[in-house]
């Protein structure tokens, strides 16, 4: 499985701030926010339920894998997914780090990975709800 996931009863509105400061107390910070539900509708006049696409970043854990493997910036950030669904629940979706890195064969790699891969875990417990995926 590439990801987990957690399934919470509110709006986007609602969750996307928590999720924002979970993620902050486990040392990610925001480095870019796509708001897919407006892009949709600007580029293709298409409605769409709200969805948006953090791409969350650990600097400490980003600089060690970088010195690890430069083209690991490939594979950066660890992006989290928030959309609602019908019947007001949100999804909030974790890339596992785990499965992704796993493709770059570096010595040390592999600890980053799990490491960066626990500390979403414990965003994913902090927020609650059911959890889904891996």
């Amino acid at each position: 499985m590439y990801y987990f996931a957690t399934r919470l009863p509110g709006t986007l509105a609602e969750i996307e701030p928590r999720v924002v400061e979970a993620l902050k107390s486990e040392g990610f910070g925001i480095l870019t926010e796509i708001d897919v539900q407006a892009t949709l509708k600007k580029k293709l006049g298409l409605e769409k339920r709200p969805y948006k696409i953090l791409g969350a970043c650990n600097p400490p854990l980003a600089n060690q894998a970088l010195d690890a493997e430069p083209e690991i910036g490939l594979l950066l950030p660890c992006n989290v997914v928030v959309r609602e669904e019908e019947g007001g629940t949100v999804v909030v979706s974790f890339m596992d780090p785990h499965a992704v890195l796993t493709l770059v064969d570096r010595a040390g790699v592999e600890e980053l990975a799990g490491e960066a891969r626990a500390r979403l875990l414990r965003v994913r417990n902090q927020l609650g709800g059911e959890y889904t995926g891996g």
